[in-house]
């Protein structure tokens, strides 16, 4: 892919928060941090045209929690044709990491992440999209 140069005016303040991005964030250069920041721009937008995107939905939980598993099995069940691949972590005795790989219109993913996330015992949910090819 080709590189196109061109100017950016920025106001002090918003050149320093530019740079201690970068610096944050380890870029090699500001070019680099903007990529990024339009790209991410760009993915959010598709998410809210509900585009086809892909994403993980992590959790965390006690798989010991009474019918928990089953709850959660479930739902996924329900959103079958979005779900690509289901994962298992156990941190310990009790508590298991999951990451749920998805792919789908994104008012479904994030439907589906919010009835996991809303489970009752589950202590932490995420969900996280990025573009898909099939746009």
């Amino acid at each position: 892919m080709s590189v196109s140069r061109f100017g950016v005016s920025l106001e002090s303040d918003l050149l320093e928060a530019l740079d201690e991005y970068v610096a944050i964030n380890n870029f090699p250069n500001r070019s680099q941090a903007i990529r990024q920041l339009i790209e991410r721009n760009i993915v959010e937008k598709k998410w809210q045209c509900n585009n086809v995107v892909a994403g993980a939905i992590i959790l965390v939980y006690n798989h010991n929690k009474r019918d928990l598993t089953n709850k959660l099995a479930d739902i996924q069940l329900s959103y079958y044709k979005e779900i690509l691949s289901v994962q298992h972590f156990y941190f310990s005795q009790t508590t298991c990491f999951e990451i749920i790989a998805v792919k789908g219109q994104s008012y479904r993913l994030t439907e589906l992440s919010d009835k996991l996330i809303a489970t009752k015992g589950v202590q932490h949910g995420k969900l996280i999209m990025t573009k898909s090819d099939d746009e």
